[in-house]
């Protein structure tokens, strides 16, 4: 799903808060959470992260992980800080007012689908 795609399904309430990033590219899979812990755990490349933690972490950990995109949930805004280095790194930055739980039910409800993590038993 491209990301152009994604920000129309979230009824145009997300925003681009990089400029110059490329808004075709490809999103496999979605994860969403607001502990980077978890997301250096279990992300995958190609994949779009959902979460209202707005820090440098968040972009670092992308970084690290290979996840291609970023939605602020819940309107939470980033420091311009955060949002150069997302620049610096290529990672688009958008934001929407959904909280993280409306935004993930409306992606999976088109078709997005989350990371099946294997449990060790």
């Amino acid at each position: 799903m491209k990301l152009k795609k994604i920000m129309e399904y979230l009824n145009c309430n997300c925003r681009v808060l990089c400029e110059d990033i490329n808004l075709d590219i490809d999103i496999k899979f979605a994860i969403a959470s607001d502990l980077m812990s978890d997301i250096l755990a279990t992300a995958k490349p190609g994949e779009l992260l959902l979460t209202g933690l707005a820090h440098n972490s968040v972009i670092r950990t992308c970084e690290i992980t290979g996840i291609n995109a970023v939605i602020f949930v819940r309107n939470k805004q980033p420091s311009d800080d955060t949002i150069k280095l997302a620049q610096n790194c290529k990672i688009p930055v958008l934001l929407t007012d959904s909280t993280m739980f409306e935004a993930c039910g409306i992606l999976f409800s088109k078709g997005l689908k989350g990371i099946h993590i294997e449990r060790a038993d």
